[in-house]
């Protein structure tokens, strides 16, 4: 394995920003992981396991071994005539992964058109937009044991999704590495899936309006969305940033209707459990954070969840500005907005 010592990390992460790690590897064989475990760098070191870097902020060097998954494929493994199931690398693209599908006029996931970031981070924290989430389509994935180097098969109970959870990120934090995983897609060609589109979430039947598309296809609504979270959310080649810096919080419904008493406005989407989500967005800009700047960082103009790197702000400066947000909301709403970025 070629294993590099005092590698920039800046060109790996989205937000930009300038840290090194004492070791770095990349794999794009298994057979390349397999060996690494095998390496005094990996057996003696903390180790980070990076993918497309948009979804971490870095606020200091890492003492230990970043590991690149660079794996990549995208494979059909069984179809019927309603269904595919298609199995992909963790280092493969995810917003070229969704694109692949659309060509395929592949239906399940062109509702998370644009998501940055790898496929292997896809199910960690069960990546979600406009009314989708992955495990809505999930069959199955594999990961490797970081310690046996073991792979283990995990089905959709296993995972244990959640909003922007899953088991990844609690209980078995940092014990496996993400090889593929596998989705279950319609196939919208066949006149038996009786496929259902999702577009009563934000704006999406309004931009399918501006469009003037009438007809319903795999690629409009993928359209759509990339034309609407381009309008709002920087591109991080151009302004760094992680896109939503914060989840949505929710709230249970009597609380709800406490706060929409005093904030008639206040937007909101009802779940499943009876419970209410609140766009995070919403109650960031009412706290007076949209386009504010401060130092080197802010919160973005159009987007008061995305926080940005203007150019040359630190982990920390980043950082601080997120507990400032998090401090204001709780005081103005009572509310505890979580971070959905990895702070490293």
């Amino acid at each position: 394995m070629n294993i590099e010592q005092n590698k920039q990390l800046k060109p790996y992460n989205t937000f930009g920003i300038s840290v090194c790690t004492k070791f770095f590897a990349e794999v794009q064989t298994e057979y390349e992981l397999l060996e690494l475990q095998q390496c005094s760098e990996y057996r003696d070191n903390s180790v980070l396991v990076l993918g497309g870097g948009s979804n971490i902020l870095f606020t200091r060097d890492f003492e230990g071994l970043v590991l690149r998954n660079a794996l990549p494929g995208i494979s059909i493994v069984h179809e019927t005539e309603n269904e595919v199931l298609v199995k992909v690398a963790a280092g493969e693209v995810w917003h070229r992964f969704v694109l692949w599908t659309i060509e395929r006029n592949f239906g399940g996931i062109e509702n998370l058109s644009l998501i940055p970031g790898l496929v292997g981070a896809a199910p960690m924290q069960n990546i979600g937009a406009y009314g989708v989430e992955i495990k809505d389509v999930f069959e199955e994935l594999e990961a490797v044991h970081r310690k046996t180097g073991e792979k283990q098969k995990f089905g959709l109970k296993d995972c244990e999704f959640g909003y922007r959870e899953s088991v990844f990120k609690n209980k078995l934090k940092e014990e496996f590495i993400i090889t593929s995983v596998t989705l279950r897609l319609a196939k919208i060609s066949s006149p038996k899936t009786n496929y259902r589109f999702k577009t009563d979430y934000g704006d999406i039947k309004n931009t399918l309006a501006e469009m003037q598309v009438f007809d319903l296809t795999v690629k409009a609504v993928s359209d759509a969305v990339i034309k609407i979270r381009t309008s709002k959310l920087p591109d991080p080649a151009q302004l760094g940033n992680a896109g939503s810096f914060f989840k949505n919080p929710v709230v249970t419904k009597q609380r709800f209707d406490e706060l929409v008493l005093r904030y008639p406005v206040m937007p909101s989407y009802l779940q499943a459990d009876g419970t209410v989500k609140i766009p995070a967005g919403w109650l960031i800009e009412q706290c007076g954070w949209k386009g504010k700047v401060i130092g080197n960082t802010g919160a973005h103009a159009k987007q008061a969840l995305v926080l940005v790197n203007y150019g040359n702000a630190t982990g920390a400066e980043v950082k601080n500005l997120a507990l400032e947000i998090r401090q204001s909301v709780k005081e103005k709403f009572g509310i505890e907005i979580q971070p959905e970025v990895n702070i490293v």
